[in-house]
């Protein structure tokens, strides 16, 4: 009977217990609804690439080695405003600055990982990957966790560079692409992923000062309004997370905890 029962008990642990296939399948089921909202951007990527003077070709292998949206966007622009190459990487890497806090948030949970992990998961790194994989590591640490971050990126990778090429085919039948409205959608996905994320009142500050500082910068030009009103929504984030406003959070959990 005891036999029996350790089997049923190991069963029981072992269908629970995380592995790499489990993590790996765990990212990209979690991962859909986000390539979901990503896949307007991808088709609009791949039909104003062409209008903006790339070739087909060239925009494939942007969205492939580049594979950063908005920079992509912000480069096939200033490429079509006749820009210098070292403003065109200037820019674009500034607006992807925001992935050095990604990965500075990351790191504690990555840092038993060898370069050949380290490499392309960063490569790989997205905001929306960011958005659930820092969720998972919090809520459910293990040792496979970086296999579901795995996950999440290759599918968001692949649902790109497929939607990017839909949309170079999608060209040639769209005279203005731009005038169906799908980039509403990186508005709206990205403001479920704040949302989500909105969880204390210094990142709530965060996203108040970003957001308003964004607003009245928005008319700079190359799109100096995205590092500005980054910057600060960070500092304010920064201020908050060390004045009374974090002391004042901990003490309110305090009182929760105390009562419940």
């Amino acid at each position: 009977m005891s036999s029996i029962t350790s089997t049923i008990t190991s069963a029981a642990e072992s269908a629970v217990t995380p592995t790499p296939r489990s993590e790996f399948w765990k990212g990209i089921r979690d991962t859909i609804p986000l390539m979901i909202g990503a896949l307007p951007f991808g088709l609009i990527f791949g039909a104003l690439a062409v209008s903006n003077g790339l070739s087909p070709l060239a925009a494939i292998c942007f969205s492939a080695i580049v594979f950063a949206g908005s920079s992509q966007f912000i480069g096939a622009n200033l490429l079509k405003t006749g820009a210098s190459i070292p403003l065109i990487v200037l820019t674009t890497f500034i607006v992807n600055v925001r992935h050095a806090l990604y990965s500075a948030t990351l790191g504690p949970h990555l840092k038993h990982l060898s370069q050949r992990w380290l490499l392309p998961l960063a490569f790989w790194l997205t905001d929306e990957t960011f958005a659930i994989t820092v969720t998972h590591y919090e809520q459910e640490p293990n040792p496979h966790q970086h296999w579901y971050q795995f996950g999440s990126s290759i599918s968001m990778y692949l649902n790109w560079n497929f939607w990017t090429i839909v949309g170079l085919v999608a060209a040639s039948k769209i005279e203005h692409p731009e005038s169906w409205g799908l980039q509403f959608a990186m508005v709206v996905t990205f403001t479920g992923m704040v949302i989500v994320s909105c969880k204390t009142r210094p990142i709530l500050l965060s996203i108040v000062v970003a957001s308003i500082t964004a607003f009245v910068t928005y008319p700079l030009p190359h799109k100096l309004f995205l590092i500005i009103s980054a910057a600060a929504g960070i500092a304010a984030g920064v201020w908050a997370e060390n004045t009374q406003w974090k002391q004042a959070e901990v003490e309110a959990a305090a009182g929760m905890e105390a009562k419940s």
